[in-house]
């Protein structure tokens, strides 16, 4: 065999399963105005976290009889305020076929299960020898920042958790792949789980972040003002996609 065919025969490519924190956005109602002025108000709030941000935009939970939803346009308002939209959730065949017509993945709806794809055909799929088990990830010891962390910085905690003993000022950004901790206030915005760790937290001496976020999703400091533990010591999970605040 020539070395060209050895060449030839060489894969190009491999296929490879990925956990990636990716924000559903779930249109309860048809009124883009609406909807454009209420992203107005986020990005306000947020700017940073609406920055080239992947959006699965789920209309599986829009009310039956109201008017057809123009899919361009609805993409055309996220695109303007940072939100790329991947993929749609659906389960309407309009809704299928506008996105078709666009070019743009259907995921199944909320709750159902999804089939995996297999590109192997039976019978050579057969002939393989069973895969070997998927590294496990791997974790790194947990970072601790021992001063303040100031508006501007962004610290992150690859692969575990990340603890701050001084004060995080309004600008700041905190990310870890893991649990967050912060012994002191917290002003700047806070994503712990950003790999799609659900049972990451947020400790905090003080609540008054501009952001916090766990697995993707997040509350902004418009809904966190009206909590009443807001200035309090707290710890922020989720449940489902709910985002919890208890005191500690």
């Amino acid at each position: 065999m020539s070395q060209a065919d050895l060449l030839d025969q060489e894969p190009v490519f491999q296929l490879k399963g990925s956990m990636l924190a990716i924000t559903v956005m779930e249109l309860a109602h048809n009124d883009l105005e609406r909807l454009d002025r209420q992203l107005d108000e986020k990005v306000a709030q947020a700017p940073n976290f609406f920055q080239n941000t992947p959006l699965v935009m789920a209309l599986d939970k829009l009310p039956e009889g109201e008017p057809p939803l123009d899919l361009p346009a609805l993409l055309e308002i996220c695109r303007r305020h940072g939100l790329r939209t991947l993929a749609i959730r659906a389960q309407r065949e309009e809704h299928i076929a506008a996105a078709d017509a666009l070019d743009i993945p259907v995921l199944p709806p909320s709750g159902a299960r999804e089939r995996p794809i297999d590109p192997v055909e039976p019978e050579a799929k057969k002939k393989l020898e069973k895969p070997a088990e998927p590294p496990k990830p791997e974790v790194q010891p947990t970072k601790v920042i021992t001063t303040p962390v100031r508006g501007g910085q962004q610290v992150y905690a690859p692969g575990g958790d990340l603890v701050v003993l001084a004060a995080v000022s309004p600008g700041a950004e905190l990310l870890a792949d893991g649990n967050i901790h912060v012994y002191g206030p917290m002003r700047g915005r806070a994503l712990a789980g950003i790999k799609g760790d659900t049972k990451a937290r947020i400790f905090c001496r003080q609540l008054a972040a501009e952001l916090v976020s766990v697995a993707g999703q997040y509350k902004v400091a418009d809904d966190l003002r009206r909590d009443p533990l807001w200035g309090q010591q707290v710890q922020v999970s989720l449940s489902g996609d709910v985002l919890n605040i208890t005191r500690l």
